[in-house]
């Protein structure tokens, strides 16, 4: 699904990603952590598009990518951001924040599927026209994942999706995402600073310091602590104690 080949991403004069190579195969979840400022969010917009100012090279389901993307690679790949009060508008309801992607990709307003995607992640119709100050911080998170899938597409990106949640709501997305990764055969890839969080829905991960991965590792070797690289060893040894969700 993702190949991706000496990646370097710039704010300014600034490289934030560094030579990163990483594969992902089609249906996997590949997990991204490390501490505020590793550039793992950076990393994770140049895969959505959303950050221009990179090279190397990087495909998609085969594709060769560039810095710009057709509209068409929102139906395959969609994104879901770490607030999910500021990533809906305040002033849509949910049933305009499902549709947008929709009517973005020429498909029209359907009710099926808005509805569909709703039941898909756990919400009733009741929710439909509300507007996100109406929806707590679970709720606001699984309409942004409802959105993500209203294109059907099959690599979702998730930038810190449970950061912004208290730790009982953070169970409840993590178990909504493994069931929807089983039912839809969806791949992900997850940026977290928490090895919790990504032991629970990764089968492999990268530990990213200062703008590199430094350690690519599967995660059950994650969980017992079988890592070479200095500072992945300290960010496990700093995380002892966590356990998988």
């Amino acid at each position: 699904m993702i190949a991706a080949r000496d990646l370097t991403a710039r704010h300014g004069e600034n490289a934030v990603v560094k030579d990163v190579s990483f594969d992902v195969a089609d249906g996997d979840s590949f997990g991204i952590v490390g501490e505020s400022g590793s550039g793992k969010s950076t990393l994770l917009r140049v895969i959505a598009g959303l950050h221009r100012d990179w090279t190397g090279e990087l495909a998609i389901a085969g594709k060769p990518q560039g810095k710009r993307r057709p509209r068409a690679f929102g139906r395959a790949v969609q994104m879901v951001f770490q607030d999910p009060y500021g990533s809906l508008h305040p002033r849509q309801t949910v049933d305009r924040a499902l549709a947008e992607p929709l009517i973005v990709q020429g498909l029209g307003h359907d009710s099926a599927r808005i509805l569909g995607a709703l039941r898909d992640v756990g919400l009733d119709a009741s929710h439909r026209f509300r507007y996100p100050h109406q929806l707590s911080g679970g709720q606001r998170q699984r309409v942004a994942i409802a959105r993500a899938l209203m294109l059907h597409a099959k690599l979702l990106l998730l930038d810190e999706p449970t950061s912004a949640l208290d730790a009982s709501v953070q169970a409840d997305v993590i178990a909504l995402l493994r069931r929807l990764k089983a039912e839809h055969g969806m791949t992900f890839v997850l940026v977290s600073h928490s090895l919790a969080v990504v032991a629970a829905l990764c089968e492999r991960v990268a530990v990213m310091q200062d703008g590199r991965f430094v350690e690519q590792i599967a995660a059950a070797d994650l969980r017992r602590g079988a890592l070479t690289a200095p500072y992945a060893r300290e960010l496990f040894a700093a995380s002892r104690g966590f356990r998988r969700a």
